[in-house]
């Protein structure tokens, strides 16, 4: 069993890793965080085009990501984040949180909610919520500010 929790390094993801790591310890579940990045290549960016700055490749994309999503965990739990397995997947956000899911056969699956000027839920936390296989749970936006 396991809880999964979609990290995009905002404080709105802190606050839903903190959420999901309370859901998986009630679950006695494991706790896999992910989060997803697009290369050049991924984004669908021709080969013939040249970006101005040198574009960096897919492992340091992968490794820039990995690093991003370590240092979101450890803010969130301190030292209990050496217990959350971290999934880094190339590609789209919401496809990599459902595919993440089901391949943990997860119970669960925890987004971040955003306080802003659209009441509808990004691209990403539409994916999850209409192809999900088990309950979606959306962290509330905090109160303050």
């Amino acid at each position: 069993m396991s809880v999964v929790v979609a990290v995009d390094g905002s404080a709105e993801s802190r606050r839903a890793i903190r959420l999901a790591w309370q859901e998986a310890a009630y679950r006695e579940a494991a706790l896999i965080a992910v989060t997803a990045y697009r290369s050049e290549r991924a984004a669908g960016t021709p080969p013939v085009i040249r970006p101005v700055a040198p574009a960096r490749t897919a492992d340091e994309e992968r490794m820039l990501a990995e690093s991003g999503l370590r240092e979101a965990v450890r803010e969130a739990l301190g030292q209990d984040a050496a217990r959350v397995e971290l999934c880094v997947a190339a590609g789209a956000a919401g496809r990599a949180i459902v595919d993440t899911a089901r391949q943990a056969r997860a119970e669960l699956i925890v987004l971040a909610s955003r306080a802003g000027i659209s009441m509808l839920p990004g691209t990403a936390s539409q994916h999850v919520l209409r192809h999900a296989h088990c309950p979606v749970l959306i962290a509330p936006p905090s109160q303050t500010g």
